[in-house]
């Protein structure tokens, strides 16, 4: 039971996740990769625009090494001269099947959220 317990937990903080980005976006994230792609935006600092295919790819990168940064794996080198952060891998990733690999970031996302904006 403890770890259906902590499932409901991460699926109840990743609702309120969903409630803020639905607030602040106007339309609630489709998925995973829509909320990475909005932390991927947030990360960026430019606003709302149009991105390219590739350019999405690179959001949802940033993301995951925002997040990842939190439990030390990625450091931030500095930003290119577009102003696009750059990560470096300091510590290799945890090996994980993609279930736990979804459960990771998305701890990840709800820690992100309380420290930015204080969500519990």
């Amino acid at each position: 039971t403890s770890m259906f317990k902590k499932d409901l937990e991460l699926h109840r903080h990743w609702e309120l996740v969903l409630d803020h980005l639905e607030k602040v976006v106007g339309k609630r994230p489709g998925g995973l990769n829509s909320v990475l792609f909005l932390i991927g935006v947030r990360e960026l600092g430019k606003g709302k625009k149009r991105f390219s295919k590739e350019q999405k790819q690179d959001l949802i990168h940033i993301a995951i090494c925002k997040l990842m940064s939190l439990s030390g794996y990625y450091t931030l080198e500095g930003l290119d001269e577009d102003g696009w952060p750059h990560w470096k891998l300091v510590k290799k990733l945890p090996h994980v099947d993609m279930l736990d690999q979804e459960k990771l970031l998305k701890m990840h996302i709800i820690e992100y959220f309380d420290n930015e904006i204080g969500l519990q």
